[in-house]
């Protein structure tokens, strides 16, 4: 990436991708962010699948990506962003204080994770204290995600549960994740435990509030 992700170079402009799929939001902050004198936001892309081209292609020091996008969320983003460029500081913002969400950022590459109605002050500094080496993150996400504990979901776990959230039957679930039908039913009844709900409705709406899908 450019130079500007020293923190030597107090002159440099900091050069920011901003990933963001509504408009309004993404352009505001976009604004916000550029009253500052040593930020520029370079690039704005409204899809999770457009952040690391763009970010290649733009020579950017920080990304900032909200987490519920098309093509890949942010937390996707970020992962692939951290293997291809590791230099590249990565803020995660959400709109949803969810703890699981937090977790998975981190172990994703995330240096920040913030909520977005954080004052654009408190944004800029993130920015500035991620490019000198520090890791920010709300503090109520972090007493939040500390109290929850992790996931107890494995990953095949939450992918059956993904697919159920449109309301599959067994069979097409099956067919759709290249699974038998007992399979399926033996993650779904896993996950149910685990989450000590009744029902896989219950337990897709459970873990998606806790940021575990």
């Amino acid at each position: 990436m450019s130079s500007g992700n020293s923190a030597e170079g107090a002159g440099d402009v900091i050069r920011i991708l901003l990933a963001e799929d509504q408009s309004m939001v993404r352009e505001a902050l976009a604004a916000l962010l550029g009253l500052e004198p040593d930020i520029d936001v370079v690039v704005q892309v409204a899809r999770g699948d457009e952040v690391l081209a763009a970010a290649r292609a733009h020579d950017v020091d920080v990304a900032l990506l909200d987490i519920e996008m098309p093509g890949r969320t942010g937390i996707e983003a970020a992962a692939e962003l951290h293997a291809a460029c590791p230099e590249l500081k990565i803020v995660i913002l959400t709109t949803f204080g969810r703890p699981g969400y937090l977790r998975s950022a981190m172990e994703a590459g995330a240096h920040a994770f913030l909520v977005k109605d954080a004052p654009a002050a408190q944004l800029a500094a993130a920015v500035r204290k991620v490019l000198a080496g520090e890791r920010v993150i709300d503090p109520t996400l972090a007493a939040a995600a500390l109290a929850e504990g992790a996931n107890p979901l494995t990953d095949r776990e939450r992918e059956v549960l993904r697919a159920a959230s449109g309301g599959a039957t067994n069979a097409e679930l099956a067919a759709a994740l290249h699974l038998s039908q007992g399979t399926v039913r033996n993650y779904l009844s896993t996950a149910i435990q685990k989450l000590a709900v009744r029902n896989r409705a219950e337990a897709v709406s459970t873990a998606r509030d806790k940021g575990w899908l």
